[in-house]
């Protein structure tokens, strides 16, 4: 969808970012401590975010890994935030809850590329919260031509006890419901641009 955003209009907004400073990461969970590893196989922390998991390819979720749960861990939480998104907050690009600690999809800590419900396909996983698209999946990266590199921040937060939430939730509500809960977190930065 923002790709068809004319490239003069790109480049007219890149000095417009909503920053890491307001993902749920700095602003929300900023002095929750960092012990928890997050990789993927596909894409190093800080590099680029292969076309295939965004709008340029087809879209498809990509891998990740992590270790370093803290005791205690009952679930863990996957957010993606888009920091530089020209908007006053970072755009949601996925939300999966209470995802079980030690035994995702029967794998342990790992999600494989696909696992998670985007335009792609289903997945395998369908416990998602909505993206700043209404759709309870995956949305892939879709910056505007000509804005700059933009900064997707995969944030995996462990918890002391399963969320109770309502299907669906969004971002605020998901903040709620984690609040008080979060013994750790980590992330991973994957960047993405077009020319």
């Amino acid at each position: 969808m923002l790709e068809k955003l004319p490239h003069a209009v790109g480049s007219a907004l890149s000095g417009l970012k909503a920053g890491l400073d307001k993902t749920a990461y700095q602003q929300d969970f900023g002095s929750v401590p960092e012990t928890i590893s997050l990789t993927s196989p596909a894409f190093a922390d800080g590099a680029s975010l292969p076309a295939r998991f965004t709008e340029d390819g087809p879209g498809v979720s990509p891998p990740l890994a992590w270790s370093g749960l803290p005791a205690g861990t009952s679930h863990v939480v996957l957010l993606v935030e888009d920091a530089g998104s020209p908007t006053p907050k970072p755009l949601v690009h996925l939300i999966a809850w209470n995802l079980a600690a030690g035994d995702v999809l029967g794998k342990g800590d790992v999600l494989g590329e696909g696992d998670l419900a985007s335009p792609a396909g289903e997945g395998r996983r369908h416990d998602l919260g909505r993206n700043s698209f209404l759709k309870d999946q995956w949305l892939p990266p879709d910056p505007p031509t000509g804005h700059g590199p933009h900064a997707y921040l995969f944030q995996l937060y462990a918890l002391d006890a399963p969320l109770d939430l309502q299907a669906s939730p969004g971002r605020a509500a998901l903040i709620e419901a984690m609040t008080g809960h979060v013994l750790a977190k980590g992330s991973l930065t994957g960047l993405y641009e077009r020319r």
